[in-house]
């Protein structure tokens, strides 16, 4: 799905086009409102607005010096321009700056939809060049790409090296990396369908998804990028222009943000697949990678849980992970620690299994194996309640009774079944903390909403009141209430508006006004969509 951004210095013309024209019968899944090129520009920067559509004449920033701009900040957007037959010579003009197409005014909206199409076409076709089969096949076929991802795992995992002979391992690897430099990592989960591919098909993906990031990044990141232990796409990211200390550059952190919910949409689009992106904050290389994977890791389970196609960051320290010692494929990778840190309950499920029926097939008969099973299985699901500030005892309820006394687990029934009901205790007590906090979230939002009414209750607004990404934001919203916070705020005003109605003596300026609409006739149209008649009919009883 396309996001579309219409920008014109008359709101009502704005608005019109938004609202009336049927925009999701050519793919577009939200359209943004700009009135002016100042505001147009700041939408483009914090969105992946994939086609823009721009009256030529505005005050300040013209059309044509707009799509100049936003060619420099987002070279694939698509841009369109709407002008009057004494503006040909700036249609032009445009043309030259590489508007995709030109419409004369008045504008049919079956011109509009037909030129948007075309516009959604050319992405399309740009995108499948990208991540094109034969193009995957060729970088799967060669061995820089795996060299340099072999050291960035090293690096994750925390391995040293020394400064000259890491410095050398860069030059050859042709990583524009040196110590000292300020990074940030991007961990990206795979889900559906990617998830269940077979290894070649897999592979043949997260490469696709490696070299959709690296246009998406272009010119602005250096990408390192690499498959990590649970799966998971890792990138290790700095900024092209030079930023100082980490954290210094707000809007280089804010422009990462905004290009990794790019490759997002871009992933669900051309893959047909989602995935989830977790980033973290800045820091310096390459002393604390090994820290940001690990934490990146952690808030993915704990800030995405088993939703998908979600993204965000944070800003939290979180431990490292401790590791466990001794039967084969209790400690054979991936740990059981480590699925069930990274949220992978059925790999953690098919790992215990296998551990089970090890136990039954080479130590049926033996007690010391049976306990050494049980004691770092009861090891990992306290480490896993106690990390995320849990005791226990509190999370598995009775079970407990059989923990605290290992005699009742002498069986390797008996420990699957604990086993078993333990982890499902676990999750679901993990499953409801994300529930809980995503409720807090739009409650949040409601009450910001209805105190705001009147002044910005845009996107951008809300989510910096509840500290988090606007994409994130959308959708978690959408996720704990089935509807787009956009349907949400068209619904309030709606019944709100029924209420002042035929509840105050407030005239429909007035009530056009406390609901955020700054132009009556606006209002009035909308109203009459939705109920099917004017305010003042629905206020007569007619």
């Amino acid at each position: 799905m396309y996001q579309l951004l219409i920008v014109d210095d008359e709101e009502t013309v704005v608005d019109g086009l938004a609202d009336t024209v049927p925009w999701e019968t050519i793919g577009i899944e939200t359209v943004h409102r700009a009135y002016s090129g100042h505001q147009a520009l700041e939408l483009v920067d914090a969105y992946a607005i994939d086609i823009v559509i721009t009256d030529i004449r505005m005050p300040g920033i013209s059309g044509v010096e707009l799509i100049g701009r936003i060619r420099e900040r987002s070279p694939r957007t698509k841009t369109i321009l709407l002008s009057g037959h004494s503006e040909f010579e700036y249609a032009q003009e445009g043309l030259r700056q590489h508007a995709s197409d030109y419409l004369l005014k008045p504008i049919r909206f079956d011109d509009l939809l037909a030129s948007v199409a075309r516009a959604i076409d050319r992405i399309r076709e740009e995108w499948e060049d990208v991540v094109s089969h034969r193009r995957a096949l060729d970088a799967l076929r060669q061995h820089l790409p795996l060299l340099r991802a072999d050291l960035l795992n090293e690096l994750l995992q925390g391995r040293r090296f020394a400064a000259e002979s890491l410095t050398e391992k860069l030059r050859m690897l042709e990583v524009e990396l040196a110590a000292g430099d300020a990074v940030s990592l991007l961990l990206v989960r795979l889900e559906e369908p990617f998830a269940g591919s077979d290894p070649g098909s897999l592979s043949l993906f997260q490469y696709a998804i490696v070299n959709m990031a690296e246009e998406i990044f272009a010119g602005e990141f250096m990408l390192w990028a690499a498959k990590e232990r649970h799966d998971y796409l890792v990138f290790l990211a700095k900024g092209v222009a030079p930023c100082g200390q980490p954290g210094e550059s707000l809007r280089e952190r804010e422009r990462l943000e905004n290009l990794a919910a790019q490759l997002q949409k871009s992933v669900n689009s051309y893959l047909k697949g989602t995935i989830s992106i977790v980033a973290s904050p800045w820091g310096a290389f390459p002393d604390d990678v090994a820290t940001l994977y690990e934490s990146s890791v952690a808030a993915l389970r704990r800030r995405l849980g088993a939703e998908s196609e979600l993204f965000a960051t944070w800003k939290e320290q979180h431990g490292a992970d401790e590791g466990v010692h001794s039967l084969r494929l209790l400690y054979e990778p991936p740990l059981l620690q480590h699925l069930l840190e990274a949220g992978r309950w059925s790999t953690a499920e098919e790992k215990l299994e296998a551990i089970f029926e090890e136990l039954e097939a080479r130590f049926s008969d033996s007690l010391e194996h049976l306990l050494e099973a049980y004691y770092s299985i009861a090891s990992v699901l306290s480490y896993i309640a106690h990390k995320n500030g849990r005791r226990l005892e509190t999370v598995i309820a009775r079970e407990f009774d059989l923990f605290a006394e290992s005699g009742g687990l002498r069986s390797i029934g008996r420990l699957r079944e604990w086993t078993r009901t333990s982890i499902e205790r676990i999750r679901a007590d993990m499953e409801h903390e994300v529930k809980e906090t995503r409720t807090s979230v739009v409650q949040q939002v409601h009450e910001y909403i209805e105190r705001h009414l009147t002044g910005d209750v845009s996107l951008q607004a809300i989510a910096g009141h509840v500290h988090l990404h606007p994409v994130y934001l959308s959708r978690v919203y959408k996720l704990e209430t089935g509807e787009s916070l956009s349907d949400y705020l068209y619904r309030f005003r709606m019944n709100t508006a029924a209420h002042l109605l035929k509840g105050t003596d407030d005239k429909i300026y007035e009530i056009a006004e406390r609901l955020g609409y700054a132009h009556p006739p606006y209002f009035i149209k909308v109203f009459k969509k939705e109920f099917g008649m004017t305010p003042q009919e629905y206020r007569d009883g007619k």
